[in-house]
């Protein structure tokens, strides 16, 4: 959950507070409304950070502020859950089979823009899901049957006679004020002389806490006074015009119309081109999109510098670099100034050609060490390719570019467990592109490839047929490569010839990123047809290629492949199990659920023929939570070897003791399969560590002691196997109930209470 507490301290709202959690627990939706800067998405935040115990499946949140195209409600859901779309069924399918046997609260945040798309699906979520709780935030009520609605107001300003410090601060308002403006300025402190215009600064602008936040953030340059006197010439001059908007609205916008003003003119162009930016962005990108006369790169910095030192922009440290942010008052506010220039469609294009380039970039550098890295850049910028993607396909004669966009890294959506999403941004650019746009053969390649991934064989025989239709000699091995896998899923003929020639094309091209899954299909079924050593010759040349390019998420495949030849078709258990296990640590290390799913089913393979049975029966359950995690069915993803060798384990075991060896393994960490010994014995959870640090959750407890051990948010989500939006809320969680402001002091607060456990002496006397 990212929200600005862990930047800056929490003040009001206790009242609140108490009334959200009463209503949630006595109706299953409850809406926050009220203006853009009252603090909505804050105090849902707030509120779902202290109510963790009363949902034992935990918390999640999905923000759609920067979610413009409505067809991608349902994907943006599934996506902040964690969830792959790899099976053959819709995202909202695979988001409600996620939900349906789970207690947890659900937060979305910011459903104005897409009500009736947010409305509906909260209606069949809440009809199918009943251990489901709602809670929403936006301008507007959802309007949805048993819908408790909270009108979120602005915080509590003071009467106009107010004139001691004592008085003024009992008020919110003020408060607030005093905190960000000691936090913009330490050595600023409320005094007599100063609290009258404090005062009146609130009363103008009704308490509205993003503009006392803005117009806090001036005391470096100006006195509280002087603040006073500016804001009453710019509520002067909004006193038309802005007459249509709620009075409250016009404050934050009298405020936002100051922070302008008082921005150069170089400041302004950079407000309001980056203001096209979905989410957060770097340099990089903000000198792109402001490439107009008179903005090189060093006014650009000049002019982002000043923006972060005016509030405009927010500064993100990530592990992937320094990012910046915009508030979604501010960029709406942008926005509006930007279409009022005339050049708002020459920026959409500036940023959709920056992020088709970035895909270029990563294509280019894919196979090899830097994948990871690559994985993590695209996965930061994913609400921006999405925005690019959606600008191309509604502005004419701009598909051919959403074509060659979706073509360009498809294993990044399957890694990231969207090949759900790509195939129909596939098939989107396909209805608008003209007939012969370059990469057409291609790109319906690849959607045919994407449909076999979700088992619709029938899908991607449609698209291939009309992919060959195509004269296009660059679209051949990706049609060979689709084919190869239709046969392979379809145990048909010709699955081996058609991954050789595709492996051959690529070869010769010196594309050896695009040989990879077509030489483990032509090793499978190699391997299938009974020629076992010529699929080990084929899986080793795999190796070399892979180790050669310093690739380890392709070793892994490779590795998988070797496994799969050896414990399905009559080679070396032994040689299998290892190859297995090695993939399965590779995967453990990235960010590839989906991956890992299959090996650990794969271990379970090599149980089950070793009549393990229930070593077997407690893999397949392990494995379950990782298919589960993906939103993925194992009968289709891994198909014959999986529900034959499950029905094995299950008739071996009988239903009570296999159930049982099931159920253990489902509670096991994955991890734990490449560590036995930290395995065998759970009953010395509590003396290893692990023990609950009230108030905390024993997850939270788990994340707190990690964070303090240096790990960050994708390290901790890759140790526990969850996803990395899951460890943020949690660690905000764990701010929010600590009442702490960053990941230091929760550090410091773990060991203090770890110190407290060592035992005689360790204590403070």
């Amino acid at each position: 959950m990212s929200t600005r507490r862990d930047l800056t301290s929490y003040v009001g709202r206790a009242e609140d507070e108490a009334r959200v959690r009463r209503l949630l627990g006595a109706s299953r939706l409850v809406t926050l409304t009220g203006p853009g800067g009252v603090g909505k998405t804050r105090l849902a935040c707030r509120v779902a950070g202290s109510v963790t115990r009363a949902f034992p499946d935990g918390v999640a949140m999905a923000g759609f502020a920067g979610l413009r195209d409505r067809t991608l409600v349902n994907r943006t859901l599934a996506d902040c859950l964690g969830l792959h779309d790899t099976a053959a069924r819709t995202a909202r399918d695979t988001v409600l089979a996620h939900l349906r046997d789970r207690r947890m609260l659900l937060v979305l945040d910011n459903c104005e823009h897409l009500v009736t798309d947010c409305a509906e699906l909260v209606g069949v979520l809440l009809r199918q899901c009943p251990g489901l709780v709602v809670l929403a935030t936006g301008r507007c009520s959802l309007g949805v049957a048993g819908e408790r609605i909270v009108p979120v107001t602005p915080l509590a300003v003071p009467p106009e006679n107010a004139r001691t410090v004592a008085d003024a601060v009992a008020y919110d308002a003020v408060r607030l004020f005093a905190d960000r403006a000691a936090e913009v300025l330490p050595s600023f402190r409320l005094t007599e002389d100063d609290v009258a215009s404090v005062v009146a600064l609130c009363r103008q602008l009704d308490g509205l806490p993003l503009a006392v936040e803005l117009a806090a953030a001036r005391v470096r340059v100006l006195s509280p006074g002087q603040i006073v006197a500016r804001m009453g010439d710019s509520l002067a001059l909004l006193t038309t015009g802005a007459r249509s908007l709620p009075e409250r609205h016009r404050s934050l916008r009298a405020t936002i119309e100051w922070s302008h003003s008082l921005c150069t003119d170089v400041e302004r162009a950079v407000w309001e081109c980056c203001s096209v930016f979905a989410g957060a962005f770097d340099l990089s990108a903000a000198e792109d999109v402001c490439a107009v006369p008179g903005l090189d790169g060093f006014a650009v910095l000049d002019a982002v510098d000043g923006l972060i030192d005016k509030s405009v922009l927010l500064r993100v440290g990530e592990t992937n670099g320094i990012r910046f942010r915009m508030l979604e008052a501010l960029r709406e506010f942008g926005q509006e100034h930007l279409a009022a220039t005339g050049i708002a469609e020459v920026v959409a294009r500036r940023h959709r050609d920056h992020h088709a380039r970035l895909l270029g970039q990563a294509g280019a550098e894919w196979f090899g060490p830097r994948r990871d890295d690559w994985f993590a850049r695209l996965s930061d910028r994913h609400a921006d390719l999405r925005a690019a993607l959606s600008w191309s396909l509604r502005t004419p004669e701009e598909a051919t570019v959403a074509l060659r966009m979706a073509s360009g890294v498809i294993e990044y959506w399957m890694a990231r467990g969207a090949a759900w999403e790509i195939r129909e941004w596939f098939d989107r650019a396909l209805a608008v592109a003209p007939g012969d746009a370059p990469g057409r053969a291609t790109a319906q390649a690849r959607a045919a490839l994407c449909a076999a991934l979700h088992a619709d064989l029938d899908g991607a025989r449609h698209r291939l047929k009309l992919a060959e239709a195509i004269s296009d000699d660059d679209a051949v091995p990706y049609i060979c490569h689709a084919r190869a896998f239709v046969a392979l899923l379809a145990v048909e003929p010709r699955a081996l010839e058609n991954a050789a020639e595709a492996v051959r094309i690529f070869g010769a091209r010196g594309e050896p990123r695009h040989q990879l899954h077509p030489m483990f299909i032509q090793a499978v079924a190699t391997a299938f047809r009974g020629d076992l050593a010529g699929a080990r010759r084929l899986l080793d040349r795999m190796l070399r290629l892979c180790e050669s390019g310093q690739d380890e998420s392709s070793r892994s495949m490779a590795l998988f492949g070797l496994g799969t030849a050896e414990i399905l078709f009559g080679g070396d258990l032994g040689v299998g199990e290892r190859a297995m296990r090695d993939a399965l640590e590779i995967d453990l290390r990235g960010p590839d659920v989906l991956s890992a799913a299959y090996r650990v089913d794969g271990l379970a393979w090599a149980s089950a023929k070793r009549a393990d049975w229930p070593g077997a029966a407690r893999l397949f359950g392990t494995a379950a939570t990782l298919w589960d995690r993906c939103g993925a069915e194992p009968d289709i993803a891994v198909s014959l070897a999986h529900r034959e060798l499950l029905a094995a384990t299950r008739d071996a075991l009988g239903e009570a003791r296999f159930e049982e060896a099931f159920a253990e393994g489902h509670r096991r960490n994955p991890h734990d399969i490449l560590t036995p010994q930290a395995a065998a014995a759970p009953e010395c959870e509590e003396a290893a560590g692990n023990a609950v640090l009230p108030p905390l959750t024993r997850r939270e407890s788990e994340i707190a002691r990690l964070v303090a051990t240096g790990l960050s948010n994708r390290e901790i989500a890759v140790r526990l196997v969850i996803a990395q939006r899951t460890a943020e809320t949690h660690l905000q969680h764990i701010l929010n109930k600590l009442d702490l402001a960053n990941r230091t002091q929760v550090a410091v607060w773990v060991n203090e209470r770890l110190g407290t456990r060592t035992g005689p002496g360790s204590g403070p006397g």
